[in-house]
C-alpha cells in the first residue's frame, strides 16, 4: 500500500486525503488545528463555490449540505459611482447553482470523517525541517498548507507572478440581517459591486456554523478610501467601520444592511498578501522532493471567487494523476507534470484573468459589462465563465476578441429583430 502525507487540512488537501483514502491508500493529514478547533476558531476565508467543483465533493460522497447550505442560483453585477444608483445593473441565472459552506463547518467535517475511516491524524504545525525529516518515510508528501509558513520552500515563478505586493486589502465579516434587494430575483443571489478607483464589495449567501447567513466582504484598493480597516480592534468594530463604508460607497444597497450582527465571536477577518504562482516542486537539504498544491503554489487574489475552487480542481487533478501512477515512483518528473496538467486545465485562464481583473478596467471590458445590460447572452456568458474561466481568454480579457464577440451578438440581435 503506497503511503502519502498531505500536510494541511484545507480544501485542497482534505478533499485529495478523502478521494485516496476511498482508493485504498494509506494516507496521513498533517494539520496545525484539530476538528474542534477549527470548527470554533475564527472565519478563514469567503468560500463560494461553483457546480463543477461542488460536483467533485457530491462524487466523492462528502458533500453534507444539501438542504442546509443556501443553493445559489443568481450573480448580479453593479458598477458603481457617486451617485445614488448604479450605472450599470444586471442579473443573471447561473446554469446551476453554486454554493457556500463556511470552511469551519466543511473542514471539521472532512477531518472528522478523516479519522472516522482510519485515516491517520497528526496534530502539528510542520516546518520546513519536518519536511525533510519526513521526505523519506513517505512515498509522496504534498504540502497543502495555505499561503504562509510553508509556502515559503517553494521559490517563487516570477514568469507567472507580474505582482510583489498586495493589490487588495481585505476586509469580511459573516452577517446576519441583511435583506436582500427586492429588485433581486431572490434571496440567493450573489452580488459584485465595482467601485471604480475604490474596489469592490461582494454579497455572498452562505452556511456558517450557526446556520445561514451573508459573507460581505470589500476588496479594497491598497491605500484608497476602502482601506481604513488597519485600527480596528474588535469585531464589532469591524462590522461598525464596515457599515459605515457601506453607506458612504454602496449607497443603493443602504436598505439591505440597516439590521446587521455578526454571526458570532470568530466572523471577521481582515489582511492581505501579493498574489503569486509558485514553483510547485521543492528539493529539501536531504535531496528529497515535495511537491505543492493549492494556494501554497498558486495563491490568486479573490476578488474573482476563485480560491475554494481553485483547490478543489488541484485536488481533482492531484487525484486523477496519483492514481494513473499506479505502482510507478513519485519522481520530480511526475510531479512537475502534474502540476503542468493542472496550470494547462485551470491555473492559467483563472489566474490571468484575475490578475487582470486587479488593474483598472480596460475600455472594452467596461463596454461588455455596460452592454450586458442590455443583451442576456453576454450577461449568461460573463457569469458562466466564473465555473470555467478558460472562457474568459476567448472573448473577455483581449480588446480584438471582446470586439469580435460584441459585434456578433449585436448583429445576431438585430438579426432576430429584437
Amino acid at each position: 500500500m503506497r503511503k502519502i502525507l498531505i500536510v494541511g487540512a484545507g480544501q485542497s488537501g482534505l478533499q485529495l486525503a478523502l478521494g485516496l483514502q476511498q482508493h485504498g491508500y494509506d494516507v496521513t493529514v498533517m494539520s496545525a488545528r484539530t476538528a474542534d478547533e477549527i470548527e470554533h476558531g475564527n472565519i478563514m476565508s469567503s468560500q463560494f463555490q461553483f457546480d463543477s467543483t461542488l460536483r467533485f465533493e457530491r462524487d466523492l460522497g462528502i458533500y453534507f449540505w444539501d438542504g442546509k447550505a443556501p443553493r445559489t442560483p443568481f450573480t448580479r453585477f453593479m458598477v458603481g459611482a457617486d451617485g445614488a444608483t448604479p450605472v450599470v445593473d444586471w442579473t443573471s441565472p447561473l446554469k446551476k447553482p453554486g454554493a457556500d459552506v463556511d470552511q469551519r463547518v466543511k473542514m471539521s467535517r472532512w477531518l472528522r470523517l478523516f479519522t472516522e475511516n482510519g485515516g491517520n491524524l497528526v496534530i502539528h504545525g510542520a516546518t520546513a525541517a519536518d519536511l525533510d525529516t519526513w521526505a523519506g518515510k513517505y512515498d509522496l508528501v504534498i504540502v497543502a498548507a495555505g499561503k504562509d509558513g510553508l509556502a515559503e520552500v517553494f521559490e517563487r515563478d516570477a514568469s507567472r507572478s507580474p505582482f510583489t505586493a498586495p493589490q487588495r486589502m481585505l476586509s469580511v465579516v459573516y452577517v446576519n440581517g441583511y435583506q436582500p434587494d427586492p429588485a433581486a430575483p431572490g434571496d440567493h443571489t450573489v452580488e459584485f459591486h465595482m467601485l471604480p478607483g475604490k474596489g469592490e464589495m461582494i454579497v455572498m449567501p452562505a452556511l456558517t456554523v450557526s446556520g445561514p447567513c451573508h459573507i460581505l466582504f470589500f476588496e479594497a484598493i491598497p491605500g484608497g478610501p476602502l482601506d481604513v480597516f488597519g485600527d480596528i480592534q474588535s469585531p464589532q468594530q469591524h462590522l461598525e467601520r464596515f457599515v459605515e463604508l457601506l453607506e458612504l460607497h454602496v449607497p443603493w444597497a443602504r436598505e439591505q444592511y440597516t439590521k446587521l450582527e455578526l454571526t458570532d465571536t470568530g466572523a471577521s477577518l481582515r489582511g492581505g498578501f501579493a498574489p503569486v504562482v509558485r514553483h510547485p516542486v521543492a528539493t529539501l537539504p536531504s535531496g528529497g522532493l515535495v511537491l505543492g498544491m493549492g494556494d501554497v503554489i498558486v495563491a490568486n487574489d479573490p476578488i474573482t471567487g476563485q480560491g475554494s475552487n481553485m483547490a478543489a480542481k488541484f485536488a481533482s487533478v492531484y487525484l486523477d494523476a496519483i492514481l494513473e501512477r499506479g505502482g510507478q515512483p513519485f519522481d520530480g518528473a511526475f510531479m512537475q507534470h502534474t502540476f503542468e496538467t493542472f496550470w494547462t486545465l485551470h491555473g492559467r485562464a483563472t489566474t490571468e484573468w484575475t490578475n487582470i481583473m486587479l488593474q483598472p478596467p480596460p475600455p472594452h471590458m467596461l463596454e461588455l459589462l455596460g452592454a450586458a445590460s442590455q443583451f442576456t447572452a453576454i450577461a449568461h456568458r460573463y457569469t458562466e465563465a466564473f465555473d470555467d474561466p478558460n472562457d474568459f481568454l476567448e472573448w473577455f480579457t483581449d480588446p480584438d476578441k471582446a470586439a469580435a464577440y460584441l459585434a456578433e451578438v449585436v448583429g445576431a440581435a438585430a438579426g432576430s429583430g429584437h
